[in-house]
């Protein structure tokens, strides 16, 4: 099916991720305006071709620009929405005052929000339900992205003929989006898979070996798909790029944020000491505890989930936690 492309996409987010966007979109030859917060983003990669800020290395095609003011994207028929999701909200609103009528809007943020517990979805419609949106997620590191290295990744979106223009707009050869229309599904992999990450570096960090590693990374995927369940999440979604694929990259390769934040929490250093030598956002630290709240309101179980909320928020040490998880009961049923 051929579809008609967004000639002119605003990217809100400059970081490697929307970068690395931006540039698969440049590549079918359609014009990438990136809304970047940091000064030296935008000057990077309008007079370098590069965001050497969070994605050295990587020469940008001459159809991605960067801007550090709000009001230039209202000249683009569609956003790619990368900024971190605790953010959100207060973009949306924002971008809301820009332009009347409907907007497309590609969600590529993997969060819940913290405050209420939302997906990315739900609070765009609270703030700006003029917009229509879509939702991108699966396994991909930003790099292999930007570098046009092959990947599969889901995108959701509830009005077909929409979601092929999407794919038209930013899929190749190289970049691959499979479309369905299970927005939650996808929304949910995309967030929980990044707390799960932190667990399972956790437990690599420690020194507890692969075998416990792999049973952490299970035991999470079963909390994903029970919260999934109670909100109606399509199975094969959760069992597809955007659940279980995006969950073995990010909680196997030290290459992840997350995962690599757990590990050096699993060797005990403290929250303080790493955010202060990182300059990128891991999702997975505000979502763990946004991932608590909602399942408590759905009734659903989430002990590792649980677990990383507090490890995260210093209110437990990783050695009791684990005692913790270790002393849970025995139950017959999900293996």
């Amino acid at each position: 099916m051929t579809s008609e492309r967004f000639c002119r996409l605003g990217v809100i987010g400059g970081g490697a991720w929307g970068t690395a966007l931006a540039q698969q979109s440049a590549r079918n030859g359609n014009k990438a305006l990136i809304w970047a917060r940091e000064p030296e983003v935008v000057e990077a990669i309008n007079g370098r071709a590069e965001n050497d800020v969070f994605l050295p290395g990587v020469s940008l095609t001459e159809n991605v620009t960067a801007t550090s003011k709000f009001e230039d994207v209202a000249a683009c028929e569609a956003l790619i929405f990368v900024a971190p999701a605790q953010f959100a909200r207060g973009m949306f609103e924002k971008l809301a005052g820009l332009k009347s009528g409907p907007w497309p809007v590609l969600l590529c943020s993997k969060g819940i929000e913290l405050t209420t517990g939302l997906l990315l979805t739900d609070v765009l419609d609270d703030v700006w339900p003029s917009a229509i949106p879509a939702v991108l997620s699966g396994p991909s590191f930003a790099k292999d992205v930007a570098e046009g290295k092959p990947t599969a990744v889901a995108l959701a979106c509830r009005e077909t003929d929409l979601g092929h223009r999407w794919v038209a707009t930013i899929g190749s050869q190289t970049f691959r989006p499979y479309l369905v229309n299970d927005l939650v599904g996808v929304e949910l992999g995309g967030a929980v898979k990044n707390v799960i990450a932190i667990a399972a570096g956790a437990v690599d960090g420690a020194g507890l070996g692969e075998s416990a590693r792999a049973a952490i990374i299970s035991r999470g995927y079963a909390e994903f798909r029970r919260i999934g369940a109670a909100m109606g999440a399509n199975p094969q979604t959760m069992a597809g790029l955007s659940g279980l694929g995006d969950l073995i990259l990010t909680a196997t390769s030290e290459r992840s944020r997350n995962m690599s934040l757990g590990q050096a929490l699993g060797r005990g250093r403290t929250m303080v000491e790493i955010m202060g030598e990182r300059t990128t956002v891991s999702e997975g630290i505000a979502t763990a505890e946004a991932v608590v709240t909602l399942a408590k309101s759905k009734g659903v179980d989430v002990p590792v989930c649980e677990a990383v909320a507090a490890l995260v928020s210093g209110r437990a040490r990783f050695s009791d936690l684990v005692a913790g998880l270790l002393a849970r009961p025995f139950r017959a049923g999900e293996a």
